[in-house]
């Protein structure tokens, strides 16, 4: 079942110094596997050279969470079940999400319930060796503390283990000597997992970090890199970088000043993509209250930045996505709203500054049920993946553009 819809001119413009890509002028949308009652897609395409999408279906007072891999052109293979509870934090901005490793393997994460308070759940791993089963559930943080830990990226390492990342609440509940409240921050931590769920090399990445942003990671030349919102004493919350150079984390940096001041998280992270040494960042951020969507470009693997590029300052809503092809083109994709409307576009963007003409893949709803939309690049093809609210219950459309 294929729908087309007539975007008008939308061939994106040619710099001088490098191609920015073409979009066919046509975005179709095809049957989703994830049915009625779902919301919170994830797409990946894995190292294994196949593109999954992840979900979650809540009935009654169970929630589960499902994967599909798209066989042939808008053909999923069946619908499987990673994992299912009773005591699962399902939430708009946290979300779950899957990574699968050149060999096949797969693993997965989402929230469980800690304690009766709100924000007091624990990440837990599933991981899938071989297409086995799934394993029991595997928490990478070993504080045991009633507090926040989520916001998790996981990615695929050499000798069939993954890294993986998210924030931690484990110091925000500490308290004084003498009995008064000291509401520590929330961190950023990191574990290895291998196949066997043995974690390895447990470290804090950064100490003071930004509430409840998604985190994000993507493989360079030289190793990982993550991206996330920091957070300093004065409360400004700008995107930082930590890298893994020769098997040591790097100190946290600050990819630019945008010197946004703001009191509370404003839950919009960073999205990052990289090919070989080419790295591209996106965000949102509002500076003196201006909100804009802007992309950051590395040739070096992320040790060092040029000038930032923006892609809206027309009041957007942020929830980026971004992703790269061999050229170091980048795609991004995020939530603009004007006029009391809001809809997904995507975008072509260089290096050099060469913008494409905007897409508009979608309207949407701009409430926090429609959570983030999801892109991924796959076969010369953008595939994207949203949360439908328009019905009387949730559903995943799904949407895809040539290049």
């Amino acid at each position: 079942m294929n729908y087309i819809l007539p975007i008008g001119c939308i061939i994106l413009f040619i710099s001088c110094n490098e191609d920015v890509g073409l979009l066919q002028n046509q975005v179709k949308l095809f049957e989703s596997p994830a049915g009625e009652s779902t919301s919170l897609p994830f797409l990946k395409v894995g190292e294994d050279n196949r593109l999954y999408l992840s979900w979650v279906r809540e009935m009654e007072n169970q929630s589960t969470l499902y994967f599909a891999s798209l066989i042939k052109e808008n053909i999923w293979s069946d619908a499987q079940v990673i994992a299912s509870g009773a005591n699962w934090f399902v939430n708009w901005a946290d979300y779950p999400s899957l990574n699968v490793d050149s060999e096949g393997n797969k693993i997965s994460h989402y929230l469980v319930k800690s304690s009766s308070e709100t924000y007091s759940y624990d990440v837990n791993l599933t991981i899938s060796k071989n297409s086995h089963p799934w394993s029991s559930k595997i928490i990478p943080h070993n504080d045991q503390t009633l507090t926040e830990h989520g916001f998790a990226t996981l990615l695929p390492m050499p000798n069939q283990t993954f890294t993986a990342v998210w924030l931690d609440g484990r110091k925000t509940n500490t308290t004084k000597s003498d009995g008064g409240n000291d509401r520590g921050a929330m961190t950023l931590r990191t574990a290895n997992i291998n196949l066997e769920g043995v974690l390895t090399e447990e470290s804090e990445l950064d100490s003071r970090v930004c509430d409840c942003c998604q985190t994000s990671g993507a493989m360079t030349s030289a190793g990982p890199v993550f991206v996330y919102r920091d957070r300093t004493n004065d409360e400004y919350r700008d995107i930082s970088i930590v890298r893994k150079v020769k098997g040591q984390w790097t100190a946290p940096k600050t990819i630019f000043n945008d010197q946004w001041k703001i009191v509370g998280c404003p839950v919009n992270g960073p999205r990052i993509a990289a090919h070989m040494n080419q790295v591209a960042i996106v965000w949102f951020s509002a500076p003196n209250d201006v909100p804009q969507v802007k992309i950051n470009f590395s040739n070096d693997n992320g040790a060092n930045f040029e000038a930032p590029i923006i892609i809206d300052k027309f009041n957007p809503l942020g929830r980026v996505d971004v992703v790269m092809n061999e050229k170091g083109t980048a795609f991004v994709s995020w939530l603009s709203f004007k006029n009391g409307i809001s809809q997904i576009k995507v975008i072509a963007v260089n290096r050099f500054g060469k913008l494409g003409n905007p897409i508009v893949i979608s309207q949407t709803n701009d409430s926090r049920s429609s959570g983030f939309p999801q892109m991924e690049l796959f076969k010369n093809e953008l595939y994207f993946a949203w949360t439908n609210t328009s019905k009387n219950q949730k559903n995943i459309d799904l949407a895809k553009i040539k290049l």
